[in-house]
C-alpha cells in the first residue's frame, strides 16, 4: 500500500471514547451543523423539488461495539424495497441517477446529515466507516480483524478514506488501515485526518 508502512498489527485492548475526541466531535460537528445549515436546506429543497418526499435516507449501520443505530444521509437513489438496501453493496453507477444526485454523491454532500449522528452519539467525525448488518457478517467471516473495528466508535471520515479506501475497494485494505488507526489513536491523528478530508473535499475526490 502505497505513503503507508506495514506492519504486523499487535492489537491494543478495547479502547473507551476519549473524552477529547467526544469534545472534539460535539464542537467541530455543532459549528459545521450551524455553518452548513443554508446548504443543507437548499439541498433538502432541490432534492425534494427534483426527487420528491423522502429526502432523508436512513439505513441500520453497525457501530461501536456491535450496536446498531440508524444512519443518516440524503437519497441519492431509491432501492427497489428493503432487501435491496441491506444487501446491495453500491449504486454508485446507477445509470438513472439524476445529475443532482450524482453531483450530492461526487461531492459528499449527502453525508452532510450524519453530522447529526455525531452529534447524538451515534458515531464519531473520524473513525471506521459504518457498514450494514448484512456485510459486517459477512466480512467478519471473510477478513482476519474485521470485527475489530468496533473497538472505536464509528466515523464519517477515517485513516482508509484519505488514502483513497471509499467505495468499492479492497476491504482487507480498509481493515489494515481502520485497525491501525485505532493501534495507533491520538487527538492529533484525529485533527489531521479531518484536515486531510477537508483537502480531498476540495479536490472533489471525496472523504
Amino acid at each position: 500500500m502505497a505513503g503507508f508502512a506495514c506492519r504486523p498489527l499487535a492489537f491494543a485492548g478495547q479502547r473507551g471514547t476519549s473524552l477529547g475526541k467526544r469534545l472534539l466531535d460535539i464542537t467541530v460537528a455543532g459549528v459545521l451543523l450551524l455553518a452548513a445549515a443554508p446548504v443543507l436546506v437548499t439541498c433538502a429543497l432541490v432534492l425534494r423539488t427534483v426527487e420528491g418526499p423522502g429526502v432523508i435516507f436512513r439505513q441500520e449501520r453497525v457501530g461501536k461495539d456491535g450496536r446498531l443505530f440508524t444512519l443518516l444521509k440524503f437519497r441519492t437513489h431509491r432501492p427497489a424495497d428493503s432487501q435491496e438496501a441491506a444487501t446491495r453493496w453500491s449504486v454508485a453507477d446507477e445509470h438513472h441517477m439524476s445529475a443532482f444526485c450524482r453531483f450530492l454523491r461526487s461531492t459528499s454532500l449527502d453525508e452532510l446529515p450524519q453530522l447529526w449522528n455525531v452529534l447524538r452519539g451515534d458515531m464519531s467525525l473520524v473513525g471506521p466507516r459504518p457498514e450494514r448488518p448484512f456485510f459486517v457478517a459477512q466480512f467478519s467471516q471473510t477478513y482476519p480483524g474485521y470485527a475489530r473495528r468496533h473497538r472505536m466508535p464509528t466515523g464519517i471520515t477515517g485513516l482508509a478514506q484519505i488514502h483513497g479506501l471509499r467505495g468499492d475497494t479492497s476491504i482487507e485494505d480498509r481493515c489494515r488501515f481502520d485497525n491501525a488507526y485505532i493501534d495507533s489513536w491520538s487527538f492529533w491523528q484525529d485533527l489531521c485526518i479531518l484536515l486531510r478530508t477537508l483537502g480531498c473535499l476540495v479536490r472533489r475526490t471525496g472523504s
